[in-house]
């Protein structure tokens, strides 16, 4: 062989190696498992395929769900939990036994192509979280060199982050990570990421800072729909979405560190289909449309890119495949899937794009595009296990500040003694006095928002000003 046909072959060899490792071209997502009445993996794995769903993202490396992935066409993304991230850093022994189990196991048979370490690291910020800042790139690091060990070359590893890894995101051009992470953290991921070829994995949702200023910014401009430009002033590009912005930032943010050419990967987007009553927004009709929007926009051929990076593909994964009832949080963080638990789907969606949008059957209308404005109460919600109902009350009385003064014999709120109105009360005197402190009507899937004034007589039911 010549040095001309070898070096050709060896051309060849890494365009395979490089056209392997990269994502599919079609939208991926993300499966999440925080949920008592999920469809099971297998059930849930037909169900990808039917959707032609690109890729999968698992938030850990489910046993049962990478053996059922195998001899799919599903590219897969897998994590590593924080909690084994320390170990994994100062350990080589660690990384090749995680490694040996999570990827050896199912490779090549389960497409696996991406390795998360951790999951929005960054965005913890107790001493413990802290901790493991240190440890994440070292923990990519050890994690890589397993692979090479293995001479798996198509695996990129990389980590996902929030936005809120970032100090400032408008306008784009200002873009900035935190000054606490910047040199410490920042830096030396943004080396690890450009010597091996990885993606900056972002979790990016246009619906946080619509939601949090929906009076100033457009919704249609969140949802892929709207005639508005913004022009930079820092940067002279134009913009008419708000996703591109807040990608765009990233890339202004990497840009001010030294690193022009790292792309990004969408981890995590979507929008929420239902919520609380002070859930501003969340919609199906605004929830089908920035995700058809999204996808359109994604799997566009030429890949159309942001402003500041025209023309590049970005892989994206939709969060998530179903509503996930036991997530903590408002009720926002249950309903952001494509499918129903019972595995029907919320709203119809092409994942590959292909679909135009006249031919998607009406959406129901939305009517919490502005703020509530007005007062809510937490109750019992209907047909819920008793026994059950009387852990919540006895949880939610014994936090103190005169929770459940009103409920002792004799008081104003005594009668009827029953688990439901005791219980009624009692959430709703907690969410009044706690609200403030990240307190949420939810109790385990116990209790409902109303905005009918459960009162009677001399007992007043505490209420919250949304």
């Amino acid at each position: 062989m010549t040095r001309k046909m070898r070096g050709d072959a060896l051309l060849f060899f890494s365009l395979l190696v490089l056209s392997d490792a990269m994502p599919s071209g079609k939208i991926g997502v993300n499966y999440g498992r925080l949920g008592n009445n999920l469809p099971s993996a297998g059930q849930s794995i037909e169900s990808l395929r039917a959707m032609k769903a690109g890729s999968v993202k698992l938030y850990d490396a489910n046993p049962e769900i990478l053996r059922l992935l195998a001899g799919t066409d599903i590219r897969v993304s897998i994590m590593v939990p924080n909690y084994e991230i320390i170990s994994i850093a100062t350990n080589q022994t660690s990384a090749n036994k995680w490694v040996e189990d999570n990827v050896l196991a199912y490779h090549p048979e389960t497409m696996i192509r991406t390795i998360l370490v951790g999951n929005e690291v960054l965005s913890y910020c107790s001493d413990e979280g802290k901790r493991i800042w240190n440890h994440l790139v070292p923990a990519m690091r050890r994690i890589k060199i397993s692979l090479r060990a293995q001479d798996i070359r198509n695996i990129k590893v990389g980590t996902p982050l929030a936005m809120d890894a970032l100090q400032t995101t408008f306008p784009p051009s200002t873009g900035t990570f935190r000054p606490d992470i910047s040199t410490a953290v920042m830096v030396p991921l943004l080396k690890f990421l450009n010597s091996t070829k990885s993606f900056f994995f972002i979790d990016v949702y246009p619906y946080f800072p619509w939601s949090a200023d929906p009076i100033n910014i457009n919704l249609d401009f969140a949802l892929f729909q709207s005639n508005i430009k913004y022009t930079d002033p820092g940067s002279g590009l134009v913009y008419t979405n708000l996703l591109d912005q807040m990608l765009d930032s990233v890339v202004f943010a990497m840009t001010k560190l030294g690193f022009h050419s790292i792309r990004l990967s969408i981890a995590e987007t979507g929008w929420p289909s239902a919520g609380d009553i002070g859930d501003t927004g969340a919609s199906i009709y605004n929830a089908a449309t920035y995700n058809r929007n999204l996808v359109t926009k994604m799997t566009g051929r030429p890949p159309i890119g942001t402003p500041a990076r025209p023309g590049l593909f970005i892989p994206a994964f939709i969060f998530s495949l179903y509503d996930e009832n036991q997530k903590t949080g408002p009720g926002t963080e249950r309903h952001w899937g494509l499918l129903h638990a019972n595995g029907t789907s919320i709203y119809q969606i092409d994942l590959t794009g292909k679909r135009a949008s006249s031919d998607y059957e009406p959406l129901p209308a939305t009517h919490n595009d502005m703020p509530y404005g007005g007062k809510s109460w937490c109750v019992a919600a209907p047909d819920v296990n008793l026994t059950e109902l009387e852990g919540a009350l006895t949880f939610a009385c014994s936090q103190g500040n005169g929770t459940c003064e009103a409920l002792t014999p004799g008081k104003e709120c005594y009668e009827p003694s029953s688990v439901i109105w005791h219980a009624s009360f009692a959430f709703s005197s907690y969410w009044a006095k706690f609200r403030s402190q990240g307190a949420n009507c939810y109790f385990n899937g116990l209790a409902v928002e109303t905005t009918s004034d459960p009162s009677r007589g001399l007992c007043q039911f505490p209420s919250v000003t949304i």
